[in-house]
């Protein structure tokens, strides 16, 4: 895949991540790919944050995959520094062609980099397939999630 490059987003982006943010079962409820100052917004405090890593990967010019990357700092662990991925998305023509794998072990070689010594996501019990790809990528379910919508 010599042809892909992987770098961090511009504003330029913004519309083809939410696009594919949008386009699966769980992203069509809960995107708006029609207003896009929500996503600016947010795009905007995530940039000024250093510990804060939007990427996209580009092939030919058209944004084909996207993560986001937090490293957060904590007591835990004996003060170990983690890092959560999220947002995982691959544009449809794409799936099933290894940009996925890519993606995570940019994430986890950047994790490394930044002195990380865990790399953490959630992925909704509904995404099975999901679930099978991190576990063959080395990550084991060993947690339960929970989120409090507000």
């Amino acid at each position: 895949m010599a042809d892909l490059e992987i770098r961090p987003t511009t504003e330029a982006d913004l519309p083809a991540i939410v696009g594919m943010l949008a386009d699966d079962p769980l992203g069509a409820r809960r995107e708006s790919p029609d207003d896009l100052s929500p996503y600016l917004a947010a795009f905007q405090r995530l940039s000024a944050d250093p510990n804060q890593h939007v990427i996209v990967a580009v092939r030919d010019g058209r944004v084909v995959g996207t993560l986001q990357l937090t490293i957060v700092p904590g007591l835990s662990r004996r003060g170990a520094t983690r890092s959560v991925i999220e947002g995982v998305r691959v544009h449809a023509d794409e799936r099933g062609g290894g940009l996925g794998t890519q993606l995570i072990e940019w994430a986890v070689d950047e994790s490394r980099r930044q002195g990380c010594q865990l790399v953490q996501l959630t992925s909704d019990k509904t995404r099975t397939d999901a679930h099978r790809f991190y576990e063959r990528l080395g990550f084991s379910a060993s947690h339960t999630g929970f989120k409090l919508q507000l």
